[in-house]
């Protein structure tokens, strides 16, 4: 069988998609990789675990309908070319235009994974209601008949009900998130030195990147030498914020950013506490990473957020958009350091029992009724 995977770029199926590949492939079955062009080194990367790489044009962010309508015609096309038995889309583009595609292609087998349901469905301002209005419409033709639906928490699912874009007979399927590969991220020692917050993120509103920073200034009064890092990929257009707004935090000595990387445990490594804000979420990728290297974790009580840290256990959980909640939180690891190790030691236990990505992989191939070719 051909299981092609669908994504908006292969940097992120290599760091978060491997384990499933990699377990697909040795149940016989042959897997492409379909993402944009871009990146070689990622494309490479992919091509030596033996997935080739096939290219499409994809405008991440952006709401221009004629490229949209592009790609959803250049996905067509591939789909009729090589001829797929399984698509595996995943992210939000992918997802809607290529699930159309698939279902106009007379792709045998189709399912979809909601990474998370990103600035659309925010619809605090008009603009953002329309565009939440527009994708809903566009899921809903999308995910009609397809032959299942991945998501990664239970606040999301209802929200696709309500809004009317999942139909009664619609196949849906729970999985945590895309999990962590429990011995590449293994636990490492903390660094020497004053408590060092780090947030890995792309560089969007969403990620709660304001109230870091404003939480930042918070705690810099009281512990002058407090460290809070910035690790991420800049982003463009509605919901980003700009690299001028990073280097003032900066500059105020607020924000450390360290920029953006290929391979996060190093940073990790070099971080006591891991912290992120964000206004919601699939399942936070960098959290169960921090966590199986044995790190705390501070995030917002919000959808994904929540199903990875537990309230005093692992980590804090903190109202969103609330920079002064999130200061109190992280003062919390200023106060009483001795709980660093241990909240950190419990986060590892659950990433091994929880979110190990043998484990994740296992439960989706299983949905998917993939079996070892005979």
């Amino acid at each position: 069988m051909k299981v092609m995977i669908l994504s908006n770029q292969t940097r992120s199926m290599l760091n978060f998609w491997s384990v499933l590949v990699r377990q697909i492939q040795a149940l016989g079955h042959e897997v492409v990789a379909c993402a944009p062009p871009g990146d070689d080194e990622s494309d490479l990367a992919l091509a030596e675990k033996g997935v080739p790489v096939i290219h499409y044009p994809l405008d991440r962010k952006g709401l221009n309908p004629v490229r949209d309508i592009r790609s959803l015609a250049v996905l067509r096309g591939i789909f009729a070319r090589h001829r797929p038995d399984l698509l595996f889309a995943t992210t939000i583009k992918p997802v809607i235009y290529g699930c159309m595609a698939a279902k106009s292609a007379h792709v045998p087998k189709i399912f979809a994974t909601i990474t998370g349901l990103g600035y659309a469905f925010e619809a605090d301002t008009i603009i953002k209601k329309g565009i939440n209005l527009l994708s809903s419409m566009l899921y809903k033709k999308a995910l009609s008949g397809i032959n299942g639906i991945f998501f990664q928490n239970l606040d999301d699912v209802e929200v696709f009900r309500k809004a009317g874009i999942l139909s009664p007979s619609a196949k849906v399927f729970m999985s945590r998130g895309t999990g962590v590969d429990t011995e590449r991220f293994a636990p490492a020692p903390f660094p020497a030195g004053a408590v060092r917050f780090l947030l890995i993120g792309r560089l969007l509103e969403a990620k709660g990147l304001n109230e870091y920073a404003r939480a930042a200034a918070i705690l810099e009064k009281e512990w002058p030498e407090v460290c809070c890092q910035l690790l991420g990929q800049p982003e463009s257009g509605m919901g980003s914020v700009p690299l001028a707004r990073i280097e003032a935090w900066q500059s105020e000595g607020f924000i450390e950013y360290l920029g953006e990387c290929r391979d996060v445990r190093p940073y990790i490594a070099q971080s006591h506490v891991i912290v992120l804000p964000s206004w919601r979420e699939g399942t936070p990728t960098a959290i169960m990473e921090a966590m199986s290297m044995g790190r705390p974790c501070v995030v917002s009580d919000a959808p994904g957020c929540r199903e990875v840290v537990r309230e005093g256990y692992n980590g804090f959980l903190v109202p969103v958009r609330d920079a002064e909640a999130l200061a109190g939180a992280m003062g919390n690891f200023l106060r009483d350091p001795a709980i660093i190790a241990v909240m950190g030691e419990k986060g590892r236990q659950l990433a091994v029992a929880d979110f190990d990505a043998d484990k994740v992989a296992a439960k989706i191939i299983n949905d998917m009724g993939l079996e070892a070719v005979k």
